[in-house]
């Protein structure tokens, strides 16, 4: 059976054709998976002013229109056998109507194109795509890039630095997730570690020259990161231990590699990260390709 039996896409109608359309039909229809497009509006306060007569009246044509709109797309996907259903509404607060139509739907996973938000605006408020990441309780998949619609190569990025704690759980939901979605799309899985060993992590390790300790902790992390590799089968060819940052890291692998999906983790409001971003979120505005988020 399909790792996949429902998708919510969600769109937003006022904007440009979402790519996210034809990913999730491709990842639907290969599948097998029921496809729900949610279509919603941010409420338009200055509608009002376009208006000649009853404002209930103008606000559902404006709704008609878009709903005949995305029902004509339907049909097209219909067409190629993909089960679909669609919903336009107005929406005062767009996460919380996400939220309340994963709850009341069930999806095994989210999925919604990535919207650009500039390193100034992302200072002054939360990305609408960051705050599903810290608070959707489902797998979010965010596109993306321009690369293949169904993927061709998925990356799992894990987390080796102690992989003793809890991050060792995160590291098998990301590669079961990973796999999975590898095995529904018969696409390569590669697995990716970014060691980032820096002076302020081994500042209170003392004893021994700076060089023999960074050489010690890699080798540690090579170890872990190939014992996680072995422990779910990945190839040999498709294990990658990269020392540097791990946004750089990810950013230049998935442009260099062809990479169509990279799988990370999430860390929901913890520390700092809270107002200055995780690395999943600062990735989406930096990789080439579509990011999903377990």
């Amino acid at each position: 059976m399909s790792q996949y039996q429902r998708l919510l896409l969600i769109i937003n109608p006022l904007l440009r054709e979402s790519a996210a359309i034809n990913h999730a039909a491709a990842l639907a229809k290969a599948s097998g998976a029921r496809l729900h497009i949610l279509a919603l509006i941010p409420s338009l306060d200055g509608l009002s002013l376009l208006e000649t007569g009853n404002r209930s009246q103008a606000r559902e044509a404006f709704l008609e229109e878009h709903r005949q709109t995305l029902e004509a797309r339907a049909v097209n996907l219909r067409g190629r056998r993909i089960e679909v259903t669609t919903e336009v509404e107005w929406a005062a607060d767009v996460e919380q109507r996400i939220l309340d139509h994963v709850k009341a739907y069930g999806p095994d996973l989210l999925i919604k194109e990535i919207e650009q938000v500039s390193a100034l605006r992302r200072a002054f408020y939360t990305p609408l795509d960051w705050q599903l990441l810290r608070d959707c309780p489902v797998p979010v998949y965010l596109v993306g890039g321009s690369g293949y619609v169904l993927p061709r190569k998925v990356l799992a990025a894990v987390e080796v630095s102690d992989i003793e704690s809890a991050d060792n759980s995160l590291n098998e939901q990301i590669i079961r997730q990973a796999s999975a979605l590898a095995i529904q799309c018969d696409a390569e899985l590669h697995l990716l570690y970014a060691c980032d060993i820096s002076a302020a992590y081994l500042a209170d390790m003392g004893g021994l020259p700076l060089a023999e300790l960074t050489r010690s902790l890699r080798e540690d992390l090579q170890k872990s990161f190939l014992r996680l590799a072995g422990q779910f089968g990945v190839a040999s060819s498709q294990r990658h231990f990269v020392e540097g940052r791990p946004v750089t890291v990810l950013s230049e692998f998935a442009d260099e590699q062809h990479v169509d999906v990279i799988v990370m983790g999430r860390v929901r409001n913890r520390g700092l990260s809270k107002w200055l971003g995780s690395t999943t979120e600062h990735i989406l505005y930096q990789v080439p390709c579509c990011v999903l988020a377990v």
